[in-house]
C-alpha cells in the first residue's frame, strides 16, 4: 500500500478544488470537521478499551480475503479489535453523514465487533441498521456490545453475506447508507455494490472499506466509479465514498482526510 499512499499524497486536494455547494460543505462541514468529545461517543471508546484488553480466544469463521496480520482462525478478541476495526476517525465520519443527511435505513456489510455499528446506531437511534456477519463468534460479541450499550435499533444477520445480502435488500424500501467492509476482493465488492444498487435513491451514500488495499481492491474500485449509475466518488484513501446525486456533474475526486 505504501505506492498506493505515495500516489494519494500526490493527487489529494482539498476544498479549493471543490466548485459545487454540496461538495464543498460535505468536505468542510463533514469530513474535515471532526469533535471527538461528543457525549455520544464516550460508551464507545471505553468499550473498545476494554475489547483491546480482551484476551478471550473465540473461533473465527471467513468467507472474505482473510487477514494480513493473524492467518490463525483462532484469535484473541483484543486481536480483532486492534486489527480489524476501523479507527475512530472514520466512524466518527459516518456518524456524521447519518446524522446530516438523516439516513434512517442503514446496511453495514462486515460488523466484526460492532464499534463501528455503535457509532452508525448512534447516529439515528430511531432509524434501522441492517448489519452484516459471517462469523457466528464474531458476531456473539457483537450482539452482547449492542445490548451492553442499549441500542436495540440494529438487526444482526449472521451468515455468509453472499447468501443474506440479497433477502435483506429485497425487503427493504431504499438503502440511504451503505459501509462496505466484508469480502476485500474484487468480484465479491462489486457483486455487494451491484446487489445494493437495487434499492438506492438520489442521496443514497455508499462507503467503501480499504479501497486500496490490494491490486484486486483498487480494481473494484475503478469498476465502482464506472459504473453508470455512479455520479460523484470521494477517494480519501483508506475509504471511498460514492454518490449517485443526479444534478451532479459526473466526477470523482481525490481529497485529504
Amino acid at each position: 500500500m505504501i505506492r498506493a499512499y505515495l500516489q494519494y499524497l500526490l493527487k489529494a486536494r482539498d476544498e479549493h478544488s471543490l466548485h459545487s455547494p454540496f461538495l464543498f460543505d460535505l468536505y468542510t462541514q463533514l469530513i474535515r470537521q471532526d469533535n471527538p468529545s461528543e457525549p455520544a461517543f464516550a460508551p464507545i471508546r471505553t468499550l473498545r478499551k476494554e475489547l483491546l484488553n480482551n484476551r478471550e480466544q473465540i473461533d473465527i469463521t471467513d468467507f472474505g480475503a482473510g487477514s494480513r496480520v493473524n492467518g490463525s482462525n483462532q484469535r484473541m478478541i483484543r486481536d480483532i479489535a486492534k486489527n480489524s476495526e476501523k479507527p475512530a476517525r472514520f466512524a466518527r465520519l459516518f456518524y456524521r453523514l447519518i446524522q446530516k443527511y438523516n439516513y434512517q435505513t442503514i446496511f453495514d456489510l462486515g460488523t466484526s465487533l460492532g464499534i463501528t455499528t455503535l457509532y452508525e446506531a448512534a447516529a439515528n437511534p430511531e432509524g434501522r441498521i441492517i448489519s452484516f456477519e459471517g462469523c457466528p463468534q464474531t458476531a456473539r460479541i457483537a450482539a452482547q456490545n449492542f445490548q451492553r450499550l442499549g441500542y436495540r435499533n440494529v438487526d444482526l444477520v449472521v451468515g455468509n453475506i453472499d447468501e443474506t445480502l440479497g433477502k435483506q435488500v429485497a425487503e427493504v424500501d431504499r438503502i440511504d447508507f451503505a459501509f462496505f467492509d466484508a469480502n476485500h476482493r474484487f468480484e465479491p465488492t462489486v457483486r455487494y455494490f451491484e446487489t445494493c444498487l437495487d434499492k438506492i435513491h438520489n442521496d443514497t451514500c455508499f462507503v467503501f472499506d480499504d479501497i486500496h488495499w490490494s491490486d484486486g481492491m483498487e480494481q473494484a474500485w475503478e469498476a465502482i466509479k464506472a459504473h453508470p449509475k455512479t455520479v460523484v466518488t470521494i477517494d480519501l484513501f483508506y475509504i471511498g465514498l460514492v454518490f449517485f446525486r443526479a444534478q451532479q456533474p459526473r466526477q470523482h475526486f481525490t481529497l485529504r482526510f
